[in-house]
């Protein structure tokens, strides 16, 4: 007869709390901001409870997180101009060098990692130039890529964050970072990024879906994992600082093969098919928002993410620091 009984250890709170084997932290997590050019903050539809900030009221939102100990934020600009060549990812002027300067005056030791890509800056909606065939050119979007990513870093950016799937991306920045003094600044790659439904509801809020064809030719099949192995393998070779796998709870298998291959630090995006299903069934009163939330953190912190960028990001601290 066996003598293991479980049970003795799940009796009450502070047993459960003793034994707990993996603990969330406000350290682990990112929050993500849009930063725009209205005159005032608006709620976006897809995203209830997330919201357009403009740049006179950006500073007021990311004090209140800092306050909760939330240390980094992954930025993405909502341009006034698109193009096809998306010309405004080198504006110096653009929405995110703005952004970037002004949040860096303001909080110096706030980690802030922006976007790089052209998606939502591009008429077309696609993470890259196209050429006269409407492929993505890749040769000359790295050559845009390198002078956006140091328009982000000359701003004042800590870490860049690569989104657009196209090869040799982190080679490309990690060169030009390297070539104009800027060996500090580190890259969080979007290595593997899979091809997803769950990226819904962000693309209606930055108006960056495709006019024509799919993202699928560069952005990754959702059935495969030795291909996201390779990928995280070849951007920490390219000079890559922390791989991220996105989207979260459909990958944590996923998560946890790439923990164990890579040394570098694993981060992990809860995107915004995954926050808008928990804040909609919630509003039904089907789930509770805070348990499921909470529970969907955990289990994505359990399968190995070091990092978790998450639109819950301000109401997770809060639980956090009151269970502290």
């Amino acid at each position: 007869m066996s003598l293991q009984k479980p049970i003795r250890l799940r009796k009450t709170a502070p047993l459960r709390n003793l034994v707990r084997e993996t603990r969330l932290s406000v350290d682990d997590i990112i929050r993500p901001i849009f930063v725009t050019h209205f005159n005032k903050q608006l709620e976006i539809e897809t995203m209830p409870g997330q919201f357009y900030f403009p740049l006179n009221e950006v500073e007021k939102t990311i004090d209140a997180s800092m306050k909760l100990g939330i240390n980094g934020v992954l930025l993405f600009g909502i341009p006034e101009i698109r193009d096809d060549l998306g010309t405004d990812t080198i504006n110096e002027n653009g929405i995110i060098q703005q952004a970037v300067r002004k949040i860096k005056q303001s909080f110096p030791e706030l980690i802030i990692i922006t976007d790089v890509c052209f998606c939502q800056y591009t008429t077309h909606g696609h993470c890259g130039i196209l050429n006269k065939f409407g492929n993505i050119d890749r040769k000359c979007s790295l050559k845009q890529l390198q002078v956006q990513a140091l328009s982000h870093v000359d701003a004042g950016a800590d870490f860049l964050a690569p989104s657009c799937m196209i090869d040799g991306m982190v080679k490309y920045i990690r060169k030009a970072l390297n070539e104009s003094e800027y060996e500090d600044r580190g890259i969080l790659s979007y290595a593997i990024k899979y091809a997803s439904s769950f990226y819904g509801p962000f693309r209606d809020a930055v108006d960056s879906s495709p006019k024509q064809g799919t993202r699928r030719s560069y952005q990754m099949d959702p059935g495969n994992i030795r291909e996201a192995l390779k990928e995280a393998q070849m951007d920490i070779d390219e000079g890559a600082d922390i791989i991220m796998v996105k989207p979260a709870l459909p990958y944590l298998d996923v998560i946890k093969e790439v923990k164990k291959q890579v040394s570098s630090p694993v981060a992990a995006y809860q995107v915004s098919g995954e926050y808008a299903m928990i804040k909609a069934v919630s509003q039904k009163n089907w789930m509770d928002e805070n348990e499921s939330m909470m529970e969907s953190l955990l289990g994505i912190k359990r399968s190995g993410a070091d990092i978790i960028i998450t639109y819950f990001a301000d109401n997770a601290a809060r639980i956090i620091n009151s269970q502290s």
